[in-house]
């Protein structure tokens, strides 16, 4: 028995001992392969005070099995609270670019964020801004956790402004001062030279057609409501067309399917009949509301065309599956069709049954083309060179990233 007794007890002996020998051993290779070195705190910048960073360097020692765990506290002494836990191989300051850059040495230091609000929820209050916070590191591997006695603060505070964004800013200026610029040079220079539109240089001959024949001109709106752009887009080109109508006497009858839309068209086209000194001339009636529903708007315009026989056809705005059904109806007429949609999926249609089409932004631009305005003149032509800046960025952008160069990319981040 007392063998027995003697056995047991050097068993116990030997386990503990070598238990704390590797609680000692995993101690030692912890402080010696994981020691967070240039441990530092500071205010995160551009977030109205609500959290402080932590960086330190990688180590060798660290991996998937091997966590950080960030404590904080509001003295130097402790107590100590749980703010953070990261694998020791994820939370890099090259995973937060907005703050710290593109530049490949940031993947050689740690980063968290801590917001303190999660921590303190009176972390909010003006007194407690002010107030520093302090914060240490442990390392933990499997139940084994080993604390580090440096202890680094800092304090949080707000920003009056997004360094982050600051590119964005200077973009927004030189585009404006571009804009600007030209309005000025159109207002100087109104002849200033537009790329032609081939769809708009046919307004006027398929106008003329319908005045040379005796028949009416027929408008198309999309069927979107007002406070969509492209209708807007296709009341300004209403617009334009509705005073070269008034010039050469001819008839011109608009459909609307929304009785806003039909509201304001029925302005315009009365305002374009005064701006021609053609004011008896207009005619309500010619500016109706055919259906609200898209079948049975499809059926009336299509009535429209086959019995007044238009000459010339304007399809402007936003379309869905009538477009087909309605170009085809008109060109079985014989009149010239113009289509302007930004509608990516019905321009196929349209390019094939009318004779011009203007496709996605030409829409926009052709209020500008038409009106000859400097203000919409200078808005055209300063976006024109914006997007050649953008197309010209993109060529060099990828050229240069191919190569490992990825500053052009970096100035059109938005964070």
């Amino acid at each position: 028995m007392r063998l027995i007794l003697l056995l047991l007890c050097a068993f116990i002996t030997v386990v503990s001992f070598s238990t704390s020998v590797r609680a000692q051993y995993l101690e030692q290779e912890f402080t010696e392969s994981t020691l967070p070195e240039d441990l530092r705190a500071f205010d995160v910048p551009d977030d109205a005070g609500r959290s402080i960073g932590l960086s330190w360097k990688v180590s060798p020692g660290d991996a998937h099995d091997v966590d950080f765990i960030v404590y904080i506290s509001r003295s130097k002494d402790g107590p100590w609270q749980e703010a953070a836990r990261i694998m020791s191989t994820t939370s890099y300051k090259s995973d937060a670019p907005e703050i710290f850059g593109f530049r490949k040495k940031q993947q050689n230091f740690h980063f968290v964020a801590i917001e303190l609000r999660k921590v303190f929820p009176e972390a909010g209050n003006e007194e407690d801004k002010k107030a520093p916070y302090y914060f240490k590191l442990a390392v933990a591997k499997g139940n084994n956790i080993v604390e580090f006695d440096e202890v680094v603060s800092a304090r949080a505070k707000g920003n009056w402004f997004n360094l982050s964004k600051l590119n964005n800013l200077i973009i927004m200026v030189v585009f404006s001062g571009l804009v600007l610029f030209f309005i000025s040079h159109a207002r100087r220079h109104p002849g200033m030279f537009v790329r032609k539109i081939s769809g708009l240089d046919a307004v006027d001959e398929a106008l003329g057609r319908a005045t040379e024949m005796g028949r009416p001109v027929l408008f198309v709106h999309g069927l979107t409501p007002v406070g969509s752009i492209s209708t807007l887009a296709a009341i300004n080109i209403l617009s334009r067309i509705a005073t070269r109508v008034a010039e050469y006497d001819t008839v011109l009858k608009v459909v609307n399917n929304d009785p806003i839309v039909l509201t304001v068209s029925q302005e315009v086209v009365k305002e374009s009949y005064l701006e021609a000194g053609r004011p008896d001339a207009y005619n309500q009636d010619n500016v109706v509301m055919v259906a609200s529903e898209q079948f049975s708007y499809v059926v009336a315009v299509s009535g429209i065309m086959t019995r007044e026989r238009t000459a010339a056809n304007f399809f402007i705005g936003f379309f869905y599956a009538e477009s087909l059904l309605l170009a085809e109806t008109g060109a079985s007429t014989g009149a010239i069709q113009v289509a302007a949609t930004d509608s990516y999926t019905q321009l196929p249609f349209f390019i094939t049954t009318c004779d011009y089409t203007l496709m996605g932004e030409e829409l926009y631009a052709a209020s500008a083309y038409l009106a000859r305005e400097p203000m919409l003149l200078g808005s055209l032509r300063a976006q024109d060179i914006g997007k050649a800046v953008i197309i010209a960025a993109l060529f060099f952008g990828t050229v240069l990233s191919s190569v490992g160069i990825n500053f052009v990319t970096q100035l059109f981040v938005g964070f």
